[in-house]
């Protein structure tokens, strides 16, 4: 029987074979491959939409559309296509739709004289779980940053994405990719020593 392009059985990632297996098994089974690989990212896509989006159920769609994007993608499985990273890309700039096209309409309905006081707490609520996701105090450092900073330090350090990687996700140069994180560390660094000496 054909497996869901969305199934979503559950075991550990620690469990699942590693990303060049995953293409092995898909030579001879892609819809099992496929299934191996939605368990093995689904969390971290999710986590990563959560981020950029701050609301639940955005990055839930989101998730689900990265992943029905990916289960037609032809190349997915190919010799050298970097899935990881297009999983990101795909999930970085479906989130950056999402908020450009929220902060649009919020500009409308403040035109209009609506409150938006519903979607502040919506959005406070979220940084309140997105901060104990990612340690004490870390949260509210990363919110300090620029966009493209709190961006690439997430992809390195909590999706542990390589430098190529991260190039590939973000459509960047290697060269931009590490000049930007020294740069994101440099800031981030400030920020907590600015919060140790407050």
């Amino acid at each position: 029987m054909a497996t869901s392009p969305l199934s979503l059985v559950s075991r550990p990632e620690s469990q699942l074979p590693e990303d060049d297996a995953i293409t092995e098994i898909a030579r001879t089974d892609r819809e099992r491959a496929f299934d191996l690989l939605v368990r093995k990212y689904r969390d971290r896509i999710y986590y990563h939409a959560l981020y950029i989006c701050k609301d639940s159920e955005e990055a839930f769609d989101v998730a689900q559309d990265v992943f029905v994007r990916g289960y037609h993608e032809p190349r997915l499985f190919d010799e050298g296509f970097r899935t990881k990273a297009w999983l990101f890309r795909v999930c970085t700039n479906r989130c950056y739709n999402i908020v450009r096209d929220r902060n649009r309409r919020r500009g409308i309905l403040e035109r209009l004289g609506k409150s938006s006081e519903g979607l502040r707490e919506s959005h406070l609520a979220i940084n309140t779980v997105l901060e104990k996701e990612l340690s004490a105090g870390m949260g509210q450092a990363l919110e300090q940053l620029s966009s493209d900073h709190q961006n690439i330090l997430m992809l390195r350090y909590y999706h542990d994405l390589s430098y190529e990687e991260i190039s590939e996700t973000l459509q960047v140069k290697l060269g931009t990719v590490m000049s930007r994180l020294s740069r994101a560390k440099v800031r981030l660094q400030q920020v907590l020593t600015n919060e140790a000496d407050a």
